[in-house]
């Protein structure tokens, strides 16, 4: 894992984008398509803006995966993360081969189902931030370390549920679905390349509990990123105010 620490949030979003890209034309360059996991929230807007005028992308040949979405939640609201994916990349850019989390529809078939797909062949490059209860995807804590299961129908905690109040997506927290559909931890894992973003102080606490001194432990689901050797953090300094200067040059 490597961790690097920008000086603000346009800087990390521009060189994550810039990364994304690279990886994008690599994939495709060399199997003639690439496979992609796309995270939704407030880290991922600024990223996903310079990654649509990222030149020499033929996004024709790009399959798209959905990391996470609510239950019974219809694709025009507001907090959809459909709509999100949507209106900020698929779009877009174009992308042909999409496979989003119906939130709307009967969860297990849409487990099944996705999970089918995702599973025939390599993902590529997998999005992702991190919660400010350190949930990964909504993989909340305690996070199922152990499933093989590609995607889940888990049960969002108040921390996590009151975060999208915060961030606006909702208006109260009466309003935020109790229930998801998430991608597993160890299928996140399994992509080659994870790029992660966080910014702000609110993430300090998550950020400083994933990758300090503390160990890797479903109560902080996003340390397991330490075990995946292909995983970049990019932080701006308010999110690594929690990190020593000794844990940033442990993953430097």
């Amino acid at each position: 894992m490597l961790i690097r620490v920008f000086p603000d949030k346009a800087a990390l979003s521009r060189a994550a984008s810039a990364d994304a890209a690279a990886l994008l034309r690599a994939a495709i360059s060399e199997r003639g398509e690439a496979r992609v996991v796309a995270a939704t929230g407030t880290s991922q807007i600024a990223f996903l803006e310079h990654l649509c005028e990222e030149p020499g992308i033929a996004w024709d040949k790009v399959e798209l995966f959905h990391l996470d979405e609510y239950l019974s939640l219809p694709a025009d609201h507001p907090a959809s993360f459909r709509r999100f994916l949507n209106d900020r990349l698929v779009s877009r850019v174009g992308i042909q081969r999409v496979h989003f989390l119906d939130g709307a529809a009967d969860p297990l078939a849409v487990v099944c189902q996705t999970g089918a797909a995702i599973s025939g062949g390599p993902i590529d490059v997998a999005f992702a931030g991190i919660g400010e209860n350190a949930h990964l995807a909504f993989n909340d804590p305690p996070a199922d370390f152990e499933t093989e299961a590609p995607f889940l129908v888990v049960e969002l905690d108040e921390a996590c549920r009151r975060q999208q109040v915060s961030e606006g997506w909702f208006e109260s927290i009466d309003d935020v679905p109790k229930r998801a559909i998430t991608m597993s931890v160890r299928q996140i894992l399994k992509a080659k390349t994870v790029l992660c973003l966080a910014s702000g102080l609110r993430k300090a606490t998550a950020v400083a509990a994933s990758f300090g001194q503390g160990s890797v432990s479903p109560v902080v689901p996003a340390s397991m990123l330490r075990q995946h050797a292909g995983t970049t953090v990019y932080l701006d300094p308010d999110a690594a105010s929690g990190l020593t200067e000794a844990d940033v040059r442990r993953w430097a």
